[in-house]
This record gives C-alpha cells, structure tokens and sequence, in this order.
C-alpha cells in the first residue's frame, strides 16, 4: 500500500490539518504580496511528499512513517506533514541532507517570487517536490517548472511524489549551480538551498526582467536579471536558514569571534553581516561598521553581479561600504 491511499479517517484528518495550516499561514501573512497562493496550498497534499520523515529525540531522530502498522503512529505522521516547521527527510550518518521547508516560509519565498501566468521557472533544490508541486498547481501547465537536484534518490523520490499527486514538472538529476540549460531561459529562479555567491550560469539561462529568489548567508536576496552578465538585488527582512547546496564548494570555515562583544556574537543581524563580508572584513571592522550603521536590517543589503564580479554592499551598489563575493 502506497502511503497516499489513506482510510477514510486519515483521508478526514489530512483535509481538516491542510485547513488549519492554510488558515495559519494566511494569519502569518506570508502570501500577502500574492494572495493566488493560498489556493495552491488548499490544493496540493504536503503528505505525499513525506510519506516518512525525522523528528529529534533525546540522542538523535526518531523516524515518522505513514504507513506504520500502529494507527496512533500514522495520526502523528499525518498531523506532523501539516505543522508549519520543517521536516528532515534525509539522514546521512545522523548528518541531515534534505529536508522539506516551513510551509510558511516557502509560502512566503513564493509570493515573493511574483510568479506570473506563463512563466518558466527554474527550482534548485527539488527536496520532496512539494515545492515544485506548488508551482506546477499555480501555474496550470506542468512543462512550465524545472526542478534539479544532485543526488538521483531525491529526484527518484521527487518524481514518485510528484506523480502520486499529479504533477509531471521536469525534475533533473545534476548540479543546481550550473541550471538546466537545456531547458532555458527561464523567467523565474527559486532556490531552496543556501549558496556563498549566486552562480552564474543561473543568470546566463534567464531571459531579461527576470527574477531569481535565494538563499544567501542567513538571508533571501531578491535579483532582477539586466542581461545575461548582470543582476542586481536587496534582501528581503526575513532570516532564512536552508542547508548548503551540496556540490557547491566547501563550507566556509567560522568567523572567529572573540573580543566581540557577546550581544554582536548574539546577534542574528550581526552574524548576517559577518556572512556577506566575509571575504572583505575583519570581524572587528564588521562590529566597527555594524555600530556606526545602527545596526541595519537586511533590507538595507544587496547583492550585484556584474560581468566576473559579484558584491554585497550596504545602501548602494556603488557606495562605500561593498564587499566582493567568493566566485
């Protein structure tokens, strides 16, 4: 038995938890920038996309399987695919490796994302496919979305999910920092994992106007595409915590911090800007300018790609305070 052929009470609890998750992201006010969002989230089953899934105990995870033979087991496995927190999925020697977002947040990515009728979009990450399900549903026309990820059992798996709930996007076994260019240009670009530097070949395979939302740092930068050599951005307000794009070059080493005084080492805005000048700062110039700035929000940050350089700079891309990113 497939873990999306539930019995009638299951089938009774996922549509009411959908609901109420529905309700509480649209409280949040994640979609508020697109509200044609909502009715994708009423529409597409987070829980065939995870049909198990990993929740932390005392020592380690403990694993969430819907097709469980204990009935109180499969009613957790359920009420927990519709929380709005993310949800691990894959564990590599108790390291995770993938994990389905906050619904909420993804919610918000996608709003932000202003997809439009038509649009070819481009995801880097297919995780679960819930994602890509989300835009395929919005969308109406399943050859509009790409999704790519590196490793072939989460694209297997993507693809498995995907049809169980009747999508058939493209999903692409390969490296999310080169695209998918034979299946460009694209008009948006979602990224769900984070990145050091926004990779270039994601710019060359976009048509001009276009978008590209992701993860860097801590933060979400939005990028509008000028041409194929350029594009430009600011952060959006919110945190955003994604794992690493694998196959996208080593983790940094950690900013060492002491002498900092703890409410900076504390301070998520702070680390944020540690993040982006990484390449151009000390940690105590960091502090220095972090003060002198009064302490600015993320929107205050951008990013610009142009030809073979790419910086993060605070208030203007050609003010003084700019900081290259690693190529």
């Amino acid at each position: 038995m497939g873990a999306h052929v539930l019995d009638k009470d299951l089938e009774d609890l996922a549509a009411s938890a959908r609901a109420a998750l529905v309700r509480e992201i649209d409280a949040s006010g994640a979609w508020d920038a697109d509200p044609v969002w909502r009715e994708a989230f009423e529409a597409v089953p987070r829980h065939l996309f995870v049909p198990y899934y990993y929740v932390g105990v005392v020592g380690g995870y403990e694993r969430r399987w819907g097709e469980s033979p204990d009935a109180g087991t499969r009613e957790r496995w359920l009420r927990g695919a519709y929380a709005d927190t993310p949800l691990a999925t894959r564990l590599r020697d108790g390291e995770l490796v993938s994990s389905s977002s906050q619904p909420s947040l993804m919610a918000m990515m996608l709003a932000e994302l202003r997809v439009t009728d038509g649009d070819r979009v481009l995801e880097i990450g297919a995780g679960t496919g819930y994602n890509a399900a989300l835009l395929a549903h919005r969308l109406g026309d399943d050859d509009l979305v790409t999704t790519v990820d590196l490793e072939p059992e989460i694209t297997e798996a993507a693809r498995q999910h995907l049809a169980a709930a009747g999508h058939h996007p493209v999903v692409v076994t390969g490296d999310g920092a080169r695209g998918v260019p034979e299946r460009a240009p694209f008009d948006r670009v979602v990224a769900t994992c984070a990145l050091p530097s926004i990779p270039r070949a994601w710019i060359a395979q976009c048509r001009p106007g276009a978008r590209i939302l992701t993860p860097l740092g801590t933060g979400l930068v939005a990028l509008t595409v000028r041409d194929a050599g350029h594009a430009e951005g600011r952060f959006l307000h919110t945190p955003a915590y994604f794992v690493p794009l694998r196959g996208g070059g080593p983790e940094p080493e950690p900013v060492p911090l002491g002498g900092l005084p703890r409410r900076a080492r504390d301070n998520e805005l702070f680390r944020f800007l540690l993040a982006l000048t990484r390449g151009g700062l000390e940690p105590q110039e960091a502090y220095e300018l972090w003060e002198r700035e009064g302490q600015p929000q993320r929107e205050r940050y951008g990013i610009t790609v142009r030809g073979e350089h790419e910086w993060a700079w605070l208030d203007d891309p050609e003010g003084p305070y700019a900081w290259p990113l690693p190529a």
